[in-house]
């Protein structure tokens, strides 16, 4: 079981998606988030080319990107974003 941290870049990102977006969209990314603390790499999560650790996983038109930390088993969530042309900028 991994221990999933959001960073406070996603925390604001998260609470300006709250207002904006309700019902199945959110509760969607919640579940999302929630589940990379048992499954890091799920089905269709990719790595972002040129980091490290840092991986993008899709939800809807939403994109959860977040680094893995195997060795201290977390997930650290750094964005939570609309896809876009500037989304992983």
């Amino acid at each position: 079981m991994y221990r999933v941290e959001v960073s406070p870049a996603a925390d604001l990102d998260l609470d300006g998606l709250k207002k904006r977006i309700h019902g199945f969209d959110f509760d969607r990314l919640r579940a999302a988030l929630s589940g990379l603390a048992s499954e890091p790499r799920p089905q269709g999560v990719r790595r972002i080319k040129g980091a490290e650790r840092a991986y993008r996983v899709r939800v809807g038109d939403y994109r959860v990107i977040y680094e893995i930390y195997d060795n201290e088993s977390l997930v650290l969530v750094l964005r939570v974003l609309r896809r876009t042309d500037t989304t992983y900028r």
